[in-house]
């Protein structure tokens, strides 16, 4: 493992954390929107990084970085698609919520229908998050940081182990940040982590492909069209295994208007916008960000 490597991860992140307690330490969470909202004083530039933050993880650059390699580029269609939706919610859904002055989901469809539906709902998504999101993120993280920094040769531990150990420090870290300083400190800090994302992203396939061209990005390039098209084919076909480009307009336009439209961990940066237009505005922004993901 390089020293560089490990030097340049706790600095960063220790420049995250002192930069988010500096900002929050006078933040006073003694109120639901203040605790739940960051005091519905968030501006378009924070809740459009937080959207991407919240969005992107390790199991986004895991999994669809394989399904590319195994694949095709087809897999992009999730990140147009996501960039149309978040459109159509800033015009629509944006303005409905923040009119309602809501502070959850739940709390919107109980104003539409009753108490059971809220229980229900809110029950519902806990054990989504329980069960299918967070087992999942946790575990790519641990693969990826494990892999990074060799964690299993370093503390001579099995994989399992290491996946466990990481995946715990995670937790517990992601537990006590966003419990201290409320939904202000979580946005704070994914802006900062969205600018390290969206840059270090981008120098990967820059980078790889300079490799790959033996010093050379151009030359790297032309490897790829020359030797593997298939794999920058963004279309899917009728039978592509990934995203056939008809589900664009079906039901891959309905499951992105149900996660970025109501799932609370993701809509919950809307709804602590200062006013309308700050809100629509870092939903569209984040739309615009989902385009080009597909480049990191």
């Amino acid at each position: 493992m390089s020293i560089t490597i490990l030097l340049s991860f706790f600095f960063f992140t220790g420049f995250v954390v002192l930069y988010t307690w500096a900002r929050v330490k006078n933040e006073k969470n003694d109120s639901k929107d203040g605790y739940f909202l960051g005091g519905r004083s968030l501006t378009g530039g924070l809740i459009a990084s937080s959207l991407i933050l919240t969005n992107l993880s390790a199991t986004s650059f895991v999994g669809m970085s394989a399904l590319s390699y195994k694949g095709n580029m087809s897999v992009m269609g999730y990140e147009v698609a996501s960039g149309i939706t978040l459109v159509i919610i800033a015009l629509f859904l944006v303005p409905r919520y923040l009119k309602q002055g809501i502070t959850t989901i739940p709390d919107f469809l109980e104003s539409r229908y009753d108490l059971s539906v809220k229980q229900f709902v809110t029950v519902l998504f806990l054990l989504s998050y329980i069960i299918n999101l967070l087992p999942n993120t946790l575990y790519a993280g641990a693969m990826v940081i494990g892999g990074i920094f060799d964690v299993e040769a370093m503390l001579g531990i099995d994989r399992f182990q290491s996946v466990l150990l990481i995946s715990s420090i995670i937790g517990f870290l992601g537990l006590f940040y966003a419990i201290y300083g409320g939904l202000k400190a979580v946005v704070i800090a994914d802006t900062l982590n969205g600018v390290g994302l969206i840059v270090g992203g981008l120098m990967i396939p820059i980078f790889g492909l300079i490799v790959l061209g033996d010093g050379s990005f151009v030359d790297g390039f032309t490897v790829i069209s020359t030797n593997a098209a298939e794999k920058l084919q963004a279309v899917g076909a009728s039978d592509d295994p990934n995203v056939p480009f008809s589900t664009m307009f079906t039901g891959l336009l309905l499951v992105n208007l149900y996660y970025w439209g109501t799932d609370q961990a993701i809509i919950q940066r809307a709804l602590g916008a200062k006013n309308l237009k700050e809100g629509q505005k870092g939903v569209i922004l984040a739309g615009a960000i989902k385009v080009i993901t597909p480049l990191f």
